[in-house]
């Protein structure tokens, strides 16, 4: 029996962890939950698990993690506000079910030198692709790490054709249901961009090897390829619940947790390059990821600026990456790497991003 933490457990991961949990309630017993606001869901959900240790807010629920006896933290929260949580379940020693990919991008070295071997398990559907992969062979062994993206609502437009998109369609996601800043950063590809510094982090293979392809179909999650020319993909339905269950119980499987593929109906994958004129963020993230320190917390930052500056009217679509360049280019990173140094750099991201914004308009 594991004894579970779930973070933003009002939220679409933890609500579907929590699905997971209750289907398995031989293998899981839930000890603490946290939401951001929705008190009510939280009060609901903390009846139906019998739960009697819960938090409100980021900062609490780095003391939930702290407070509670727990095997394994599911991080589910959104943003760079889950650092704080993500850090304390690596400093008491608990396995860290990582889907708060922020944490980890923002924190960088914080974050890496406190992990043990194994004690973060990615919970996003690319990088528990690749963890599953990498169970093919040894790290030597491995040429390249693949991820795919679905290509968003614009696949295929040129970047000439993305200057007059809407908010709506950029919302209109082909493939996955997402929060609004994360469905605009799958459009944009910056949620691409931030799962490569993602990816380079926890598997400690270089930017040089680490390549996007996309993939319409959203089936293959992301491969892994060989010395020797094999590649390892790892194939399901869209399916959350998958990479959940791991996260939870690594490395074993779940039996019944998600649907397989059905082979008897007829079907087809296909693969393309990724338009890196149309969609600039992810060789923008490689850049920000070879300079570390603060770069990526600013990366961040400036994104969901520009995000919300895009909804509100006031920025055009291929205006926030631009905006995040510049916020980028405008950076003097501190001299140490601390949480206050990345609180200081982020909030002046913020400002920095609003200016620039303002100007703008």
């Amino acid at each position: 029996m594991r004894r579970v933490v779930i973070l933003g457990s009002t939220g679409s991961i933890g609500t579907q962890a929590l699905d997971v949990i209750a289907a398995n309630s031989d293998r899981f017993e839930v000890v603490g939950l946290a939401a951001g606001a929705n008190r009510e869901l939280l009060a609901e959900q903390a009846v139906r698990f019998g739960v009697s240790e819960t938090a409100l807010g980021a900062a609490d629920a780095e003391l939930l993690v702290r407070a509670v006896d727990a095997d394994v933290v599911l991080n589910g929260i959104t943003g760079s506000v889950g650092l704080g949580p993500t850090l304390a379940a690596l400093e008491t020693g608990r396995a860290l079910a990582l889907a708060n990919k922020e944490s980890l991008i923002v924190g960088g070295e914080l974050v890496t030198a406190l992990a043990a071997p194994g004690q973060i398990v990615p919970v996003d559907s690319e990088h528990s692709a690749i963890a599953q992969a990498l169970r093919s062979g040894r790290d030597a062994e491995v040429r390249r790490l693949v991820l795919t993206a679905s290509g968003g609502p614009f696949r295929g437009r040129s970047a000439a054709d993305l200057g007059a998109v809407t908010p709506a369609e950029a919302l209109a996601h082909p493939t996955w249901d997402m929060g609004r800043v994360v469905t605009t950063n799958s459009a944009t590809l910056v949620n691409k961009g931030l799962e490569v510094i993602e990816a380079h982090l926890l598997f400690g293979v270089d930017y040089g090897r680490i390549d996007v392809v996309v993939h319409p179909q959203s089936v293959v999650h992301s491969m892994v390829e060989f010395v020797d020319g094999s590649t390892i993909a790892q194939a399901s339905p869209p399916d959350m619940r998958l990479p959940i269950s791991l996260g939870l119980d690594w490395p074993n499987r779940i039996a019944g947790v998600g649907a397989p593929i059905d082979w008897t109906v007829p079907t087809a994958w296909t693969f393309e390059p990724l338009d890196e004129a149309a969609f600039p963020a992810v060789s923008l993230a490689k850049q920000v990821g070879r300079a570390g320190r603060t770069y990526p917390a600013v990366f961040n930052a400036a994104n969901e600026q520009a995000v919300e500056a895009f909804h509100a009217g006031a920025l055009r679509f291929p205006d926030i990456v631009a905006t995040i360049a510049r916020t980028i280019d405008a950076h003097e990173p501190p001299s140490q790497l601390t949480r206050e140094s990345l609180a200081g750099a982020e909030q002046w991201a913020r400002t920095a991003a609003d200016s620039l914004i303002a100007d703008r308009t």
